[in-house]
């Protein structure tokens, strides 16, 4: 297996998809901590002109190439949903450690192959949120009282995109708004609520066309009287917002998933004695780039600095939630993840 170095992780990335040359690899570029030191796509031509683009010093025409590479330390696995864990498992049989975007896998079924991988190699998905100064502050908050008994979480998170020739528009590769954002209320509310759904009932519109779930609504009950309750659309006015309700106080998080790269963010906590927001005071959050912090979060996991707090079992539960949400639409009923 590929020893990290003691100073930096030299990372490799699988494709030239657009949240990694637009989002990801830009923000790892900016760390003192990591290099990004290849990207391989099956276009000889896309991986040169984004190595190009990005600095990036070598390019390899094949996803095996890269993996074989004995100075990459590190996979960045960006690719369509349904390639998740072929590629990601393919990677780990070389010994790379591989963080692989979300969803990890298309059922907990397929993410418990993932089980498989060598002895000593780290696999995560890739759920940037948690790596965000503003969402560890919420839990944080949580955590000391500050919002008294939390009894609900409630999010929307909207997009809209009618494009037939966008990977989340195909049915075949895992598109759909259930696996592209719905996974985000998801996992926010298992990482504010500690701890994992009891029951799921869902609701779901599905294009006539594409065949995937433009408009999924759900109701999460967490148990001891904690509800997760989230509308996710693919076709619908671009917007986001996360508010978490406790017993003495309200917290918002304003921009909760795409929070602005490298600038401050703010929350909101409202003890409720004035509408219309009035008694609201802020919490101004420090600048920060979460797909940074993501990366070097994963860089010292597997230099042996930390443990990983969320790896293949986590998201073996988060697929749960999404299998059981699934279900929901076809028997109409409460089904457990």
């Amino acid at each position: 297996m590929a020893k990290a170095t003691a100073r930096k992780v030299r990372w490799g990335i699988v494709s030239t998809a657009r949240i990694g040359v637009e989002k990801v690899i830009p923000a790892m570029m900016k760390s003192r901590q990591l290099t990004v030191a290849a990207i391989a796509s099956r276009s000889a031509a896309a991986a040169k002109r984004a190595a190009r683009k990005l600095g990036i010093p070598t390019a390899y025409d094949n996803y095996e190439a890269l993996f074989d590479d004995p100075n990459i330390d590190a996979i960045y696995n960006p690719l369509p949903n349904h390639m998740h864990v072929p590629i990601t498992l393919a990677a780990a049989a070389r010994g790379k450690h591989v963080l692989c975007e979300k969803p990890i896998a298309l059922s907990a079924a397929e993410a418990e192959e993932l089980k498989s991988v060598p002895r000593g190699v780290v696999v995560a998905e890739a759920f940037m949120v948690r790596h965000h100064p503003q969402w560890q502050k919420a839990r944080a908050l949580v955590r000391a009282g500050r919002l008294g008994e939390v009894r609900a979480m409630q999010s929307l998170f909207s997009y809209f995109n009618v494009n037939p020739n966008d990977i989340r528009n195909r049915a075949d590769a895992g598109g759909g708004a259930a696996y592209d954002i719905g996974c985000y209320p998801i996992v926010v509310a298992r990482y504010i609520f500690g701890g994992e759904p009891v029951r799921v009932i869902a609701l779901i519109d599905r294009d006539p066309t594409f065949e995937t779930d433009r408009t999924t609504s759900a109701v999460i009950d967490f148990g001891g009287g904690r509800h997760l309750t989230f509308t996710v659309s693919t076709q619908a006015t671009p917007y986001q917002r996360v508010n978490i309700l406790g017993t003495k106080a309200r917290l918002e998080v304003m921009i909760p998933f795409n929070a602005p790269q490298g600038a401050a963010t703010t929350l909101y906590l409202d003890k409720g004695t004035k509408l219309a927001d009035e008694s609201a005071s802020a919490i101004n959050l420090p600048k920060a780039d979460q797909y940074q912090l993501q990366a070097e979060a994963f860089g010292r996991v597997i230099r042996g600095e930390e443990a990983l707090e969320f790896g293949i079992d986590d998201a073996i539960l988060q697929a749960r939630v999404i299998d059981a949400i699934l279900r929901s639409e076809a028997s109409g009923r409460w089904e457990k993840p």
